[in-house]
């Protein structure tokens, strides 16, 4: 790394120092992709379903939070386990638990695990987790909806997760929302998930600003949305003004403008330095999405006219290990995307790597609930804990939040958070095995918790002699005991459902059981 004459960093090398000293790569281009509403003309709005007289739309946007829980969480290892009396002759060879750690929670048929064990699989740290607050706290807003799918790979498994097995044209949820309550979003759709999570769908009809925005480092991300912000000695606004017309003028009348003028990569990549970029930096998205303090002489902000979010030090108590623990970082950007209303939707979620830190040392395990196949109990129990604090957190943050300035609405009573996953686990262990490892399993269910589902609701059931859950009728809500066919429709058009999306031509089927009376 050189120095300038001056003695000073220039700004692409503090960003470099940055991403060096956070361990981790940052994508940093003000020429992202988003949500160009601008450029939409009124017969694609018409086309996409923008037009409010079509729609279910009440003109105020919702939010979708879509937790990856990578590598297969359990349902029977939370909110449906199964205690040992229960599966009877069974219990020594399924994946029941002792009755004293399946917690029973006043006024709900929602069950809370209570797990410790001496180490997590190889790595020798204790685990020591209670579901139990987390439910009572927000089970009347939680639903589980039991589930059957249609593949144990992980990456089409978890593109399934979000796409319904391709229920509507290919298109995922987070798209599908970005369509309907994005309009007027800079990016509407923010995806920092992993392997198939991060895929988009495909339906080519969509305007691209439906699909998802990658971002692999959400703590140095918000640096690079603006062309001068942070560069020594840089311009006046006018005088950039002037130098991007005029740049946008010759690239025109060029031979390679000229030639490749209708070409749709060319329009997207003008309109992403244009209309798009104008609108991130009307944002001051720089400032109003970072979440690092100014700490000369590490992260020298105030040197280079850079400044930490009005929500900095609100964000950083909540999420102190925002800038090493990829979820708190996540977390911490999905909050401050949605007060400034740059994004209607943001995925986020642990991956397959390890995360050093946390009260024992590791944050995550390698392999996420993947880990299962080492020690399935105790890698359920790290990772479910892991996933619901920080839904916890998140979900505090936005009750918190006004949805507008002095209203009695919070931005949470308009979010929903959908923990989509990629399967679930084989139930059966060696007999009477508290440590055991598990295989991939078809057989699960999905948690969401918003103020918009039916609270409080099991939509199916568990078999407690094979702990393997069941279906149910995804209009009415009633159990199908025995029902074992897939699902994952159901579960897609439940989450648009509840959400209240126009759902009209999309062949889904009626989800009404998913959606608050």
């Amino acid at each position: 790394m050189s120095i300038k004459n001056n003695g000073r960093l220039n700004r692409r090398e503090m960003l470099k120092a940055l991403s060096m000293a956070g361990a981790g790569s940052a994508v940093l281009s003000p020429f992202l992709s988003g949500c160009r509403d601008a450029l939409q003309t009124p017969e694609s709005i018409e086309k996409h379903g923008f037009d409010s007289k079509r729609s279910k739309l009440d003109g105020k946007p919702k939010f979708l939070v879509v937790i990856s829980a990578a590598g297969g969480a359990s349902i029977v290892d939370s909110f449906l386990a199964v205690r040992q009396t229960e599966a009877g002759a069974s219990a020594a060879n399924i994946n029941c638990f002792p009755d004293a750690q399946v917690q029973s929670v006043a006024g709900s048929s929602f069950r809370a695990v209570r797990h410790s064990a001496g180490s997590l699989g190889q790595i020798p740290i204790p685990v020591n987790t209670d579901q139990l607050a987390f439910v009572n706290k927000h089970k009347n807003e939680m639903l589980v909806a039991t589930s059957v799918g249609t593949s144990v790979n992980h990456v089409i498994a978890q593109k399934r997760s979000l796409n319904g097995n391709s229920a509507w044209r290919g298109r995922t949820l987070q798209e599908v929302v970005a369509l309907q309550f994005g309009q007027g979003f800079p990016i509407p759709n923010v995806n920092m998930g992993t392997g198939g999570y991060t895929e988009r769908g495909t339906d080519d009809t969509l305007p691209a600003q439906c699909f998802g925005e990658i971002v692999a480092n959400p703590s140095l991300w918000p640096l690079g949305l603006d062309g001068t912000k942070g560069v020594l000695g840089a311009p006046g606004k006018n005088v950039m003004d002037l130098a991007r017309a005029t740049r946008s003028r010759i690239d025109g009348e060029s031979v390679f403008g000229e030639t490749f003028r209708d070409a749709a990569a060319l329009r997207r990549w003008n309109e992403q330095r244009g209309a798009g970029q104008a609108a991130l930096e009307a944002k001051d998205l720089i400032t109003n999405l970072n979440v690092l303090p100014d700490m000369p002489p590490s992260i020298p902000l105030n040197q280079y006219g850079l400044g930490t979010s009005p929500d900095g030090a609100r964000v950083r108590g909540v999420y102190p290990g925002f800038f090493t623990d990829p979820i708190q970082g996540a977390a911490s950007l999905a909050f401050l995307l949605f007060k400034y209303r740059v994004s209607v939707s943001v995925t986020l979620g642990p991956d397959f790597n390890v995360v050093v830190g946390g009260a024992n040392g590791i944050a995550n395990p390698p392999l996420a609930f993947d880990f299962s196949h080492n020690d399935h109990r105790s890698a359920q129990a790290f990772m479910w804990q892991r996933i619901l604090g920080t839904i916890d957190t998140l979900i505090d943050l936005l009750k918190s939040e006004p949805f507008e300035p002095n209203s009695t609405e919070t931005m949470w009573d308009r979010t929903m958070i959908y923990v989509a996953t990629d399967f679930g686990r084989t139930r059966t262990r060696t007999p009477n095995a508290t440590v055991f490892g598990t295989g991939h399993e078809l057989n699960n269910g999905f948690l969401m918790i918003s103020p918009m589902v039916r609270g409080n609701t099991i939509l199916g059931g568990v078999d407690p002699t094979t702990a393997l859950t069941y279906g149910f009728d995804a209009r009415t809500g009633a159990a199908v005991p025995g029902k074992v066919s897939s699902n994952e429709p159901d579960i897609y058009s439940g989450v648009l459902t509840a959400m209240d999306c126009d759902l009209t031509g999309s062949g889904l089927p009626d989800a009404s059981a998913f959606k608050k009376v």
